[in-house]
């Protein structure tokens, strides 16, 4: 099958073109004939082995694993003996190892059936980051009705699902991100829209109580000078944070929240179907829509990555295949 690869770590130069065996499934796995992949910076991490805790999981000198990608939506072409939830013919979603290729087997535990006003291109990339938002805004930062909540890289992928969901669920949101995406953050339904580099969130008369900090550039100061004085920060993520682990800031927070009114807490978000299920749910009812920036080939998947590397994405990037 058609695939991309890559044999050793690095930028998106590490990524081309190659043929490799299809994959073989176990009995709770599913065959996919793959239709779109999605991008995210957890793929990018994977692809650099930056930052270098990650290559305990997947590889100390080389990936494992050499085709990329974990966002997808495709359909079943075979199944395995155990599944019980989809048969051959049906359109899903939702993450594998790899998904940069015409193949993919993927756990039934991890998909769930595709959101029927969705593309596949635009349910490609719902999966790792929608389920990111879901769980931090949700699951971890308890979002109430009639709660202000501050995304911190609001234009982003998780982001971009970020603002969509904590308005459906009744929240005023502002968006922070920088002035070429100010548009898109207000067109994804932000209360108001912050220009990172002309003013400083910190520093102004508002105080939120929920914040999401995706973009993982605030100090921990920074971040309790704009909350509530119970209120939640949620860390998202941290570029640029260290080639080692990546999560200093995080673990910092986690130290001090228990000496603090203020909360501060480390998302590990899961790949469950069970998130997909809620994310199709507010999908089909119109809360969310997929903001795609652009969309590359399979072939193309090198360039997709650079884009992603530029910082210039607005939204998320997929692939089709």
């Amino acid at each position: 099958m058609r695939a991309v690869v890559q044999d050793r770590y690095g930028t998106s130069e590490v990524l081309r073109p190659a043929e490799v065996p299809r994959p073989t499934i176990a009995d709770h796995e599913l065959l996919l004939r793959v239709r779109a992949a999605g991008l995210d910076r957890g793929t990018e991490h994977l692809m650099t082995g930056k930052p270098y805790a990650v290559r305990l999981a997947v590889g100390l000198r080389a990936p494992r694993n050499p085709v990329p990608g974990r966002d997808l939506a495709g359909t079943v072409v075979a199944v395995g003996a155990a599944v019980t939830r989809f048969a051959v013919g049906d359109d899903v979603y939702g993450t594998a190892s790899v998904s940069f290729a015409e193949y993919a087997a993927a756990r039934e535990d991890k998909l769930a059936r595709k959101p029927a006003n969705l593309s596949f291109a635009q349910a490609a990339v719902v999966p790792v980051s929608g389920g990111t938002a879901l769980q931090a805004l949700l699951d971890v930062g308890g979002l109430q009705a009639g709660q202000s909540v501050l995304v911190l890289g609001a234009s982003g992928g998780v982001g971009s699902y970020a603002v969509q969901i904590a308005k459906a669920f009744g929240a005023e949101v502002t968006g922070v991100c920088s002035a070429a995406k100010v548009d898109l953050v207000a067109a994804l339904g932000a209360d108001h829209v912050i220009d990172y580099t002309r003013e400083d969130f910190a520093e102004g008369p508002a105080r939120y109580d929920l914040i999401l900090d995706i973009g993982g550039g605030a100090s921990l100061r920074r971040l309790r000078r704009a909350l509530q004085p119970r209120g939640t920060a949620v860390l998202v993520g941290a570029e640029n944070a260290g080639n080692l682990t990546g999560m200093g800031r995080q673990l910092r927070g986690a130290l001090v929240s228990p000496l603090l009114h203020q909360r501060f807490v480390l998302l590990v978000a899961k790949e469950r179907a069970t998130h997909l299920e809620r994310l199709t749910d507010l999908i089909e009812a119109g809360r969310i829509t997929p903001s795609i920036d652009r969309t590359f080939a399979l072939e193309d998947a090198a360039a997709a990555m650079r884009l992603l590397e530029s910082g210039q994405v607005r939204g998320k990037v997929a692939i089709t295949v």
